[in-house]
């Protein structure tokens, strides 16, 4: 008879090559996560099949394979290997109803079973950013918003204006009504400055889906704000008698569309249009004076100045020359001498438009000065036909004086030798030649 502890060594023995052949028979699976529209690849082994073939079934427990043999018409599904060991199937172009639990099984006495899960995961879409459409006014809080769907798990969104990073106000998440994907909202507010105008704002999305790519949204951003002006003059140095024209140059966000030109102490207004220029056509010392250019806009007015000084360059001090500055004009010329400055913003009273009148008094003078052309002009004729007239009848008087006429008593005997003296004269020309 066998010992009792022979006995139990036997049992023990029993138990675990038993238990061995179990492990050897159980088929093994991995979960798998795949992008929606790619290819997952399910994989099922055993080492000892005990002479039984794997099958792979769906989350409807569908047969997909009994080993190499298809169960079910669908050609995104594969064979990829088959052999007593192993059956490995992919599933291409993945949608979101791929996803859930596959049985691989092994039908052997009891049958055994393991799970593989598959995660599909939803791509989201490109955001979109709300609430730039209309321009916004410069110190006003700008509000937008950007929103992705279509992604699973529900995406991650962040924000940045230009280089800067921007904190969201919150994020919304809503269950798509396919019941498997989310849509994604997030806010930003901040105050704007004329400094953000044409600013690039950035939404991006961030999701496990895209593998290390950014999916983004930019839009720039329209901010209005107050016009600036300044006064150009053009030349920069002008001389008296030229052409001088003043260019008001006006900035802003809308540009400014109506241009005030006045003379400081003058009640009359010197043009107002939308054109910004100024012109001289003759430029004289009586244009003097200070001349203020008021640019309009939708969002306000601005004021410029332009201090313009004609004289004589005889009254200026003489240059002193250096390496610096620009050589001065010469002795003959005059020069004007002109300066800038700006004002702050006001809105002028509506006034009517009036014709520019930059230069009247020049007018004048060359008016004057023509009338006085003429004058010399038709003296000057008058004396030269007088003078010509003199030149031709200078010898008329003294050819016809009678010889002798000095010694005669009365008038009748001076004509009667005087006849007789030019008888004589002829007789004595007529004699010598």
């Amino acid at each position: 008879m066998l010992p009792l502890g022979f006995l139990l060594l036997l049992v023990c023995l029993s138990t675990a090559r038993g238990n061995l052949s179990r492990d050897e028979s159980q088929p093994t699976t991995s979960d798998e996560t795949v992008v929606a529209g790619g290819t997952v690849v399910l994989k099922c082994q055993v080492e000892d099949p005990d002479d039984s073939s794997l099958q792979w079934s769906n989350p409807a427990q569908q047969t997909l394979y009994f080993g190499e043999k298809r169960a079910l018409r669908d050609n995104r599904i594969q064979l990829e290997r088959s052999t007593p060991n192993e059956l490995t199937i992919s599933i291409s172009d993945v949608v979101l109803s791929d996803e859930g639990e596959y049985t691989c099984s092994i039908f052997t006495m009891p049958v055994r079973t393991a799970k593989a899960l598959v995660t599909v995961l939803g791509i989201p879409q490109k955001p979109q950013i709300f609430g730039h459409e209309q321009p916004i006014d410069e110190e006003k809080i700008a509000r937008l918003t950007c929103r992705s769907s279509g992604s699973k798990p529900a995406a991650q969104l962040r924000w940045k204006k230009g280089n800067k990073e921007l904190k969201d106000e919150g994020t919304e998440v809503v269950e798509d009504p396919n019941g498997k994907t989310f849509t994604v909202s997030s806010r930003v507010e901040f105050r704007v400055t004329k400094e953000d105008n044409e600013a690039e704002v950035t939404c991006t999305v961030d999701h496990e889906s895209l593998q290390n790519s950014e999916r983004s949204t930019t839009q720039k951003l329209q901010v209005h704000y107050k016009p600036t002006a300044k006064i150009e003059p053009h030349p920069q140095y002008p001389r008296e008698g030229e052409k001088l024209q003043l260019q008001c140059d006006g900035q802003g966000n809308p540009i400014p569309r109506e241009f005030l030109w006045e003379k400081e102490g003058s009640d009359v207004p010197l043009q107002l249009s939308s054109d910004s220029v100024l012109i001289f056509p003759f430029l004289n010392k009586s244009d003097s004076g200070t001349y203020v250019c008021t640019a309009t806009s939708s969002m306000g007015s601005v004021v410029a100045k332009y201090n313009l000084d004609v004289s004589d360059f005889s009254q200026l001090p003489t240059p002193h020359v250096h390496s610096t500055p620009a050589p001065p004009p010469g002795p003959s010329q005059s020069i004007s001498h002109a300066s800038m400055a700006t004002a702050s913003s006001f809105t002028p009273a509506p006034i009517q438009d009036a014709s520019p009148v930059p230069s009247t008094s020049s007018t004048y003078h060359a008016v004057i000065g023509g009338v006085v052309a003429v004058i010399v002009f038709l003296l000057l004729s008058l004396l030269i036909v007088l003078g010509h007239y003199l030149i031709r009848h200078k010898g008329t008087y003294l050819t016809h004086e009678a010889k002798g006429s000095d010694d005669a008593p009365d008038a009748d005997t001076a004509i009667i030798n005087a006849e007789g003296g030019q008888a004589g004269g002829d007789d004595k020309k007529e004699y010598f030649i």
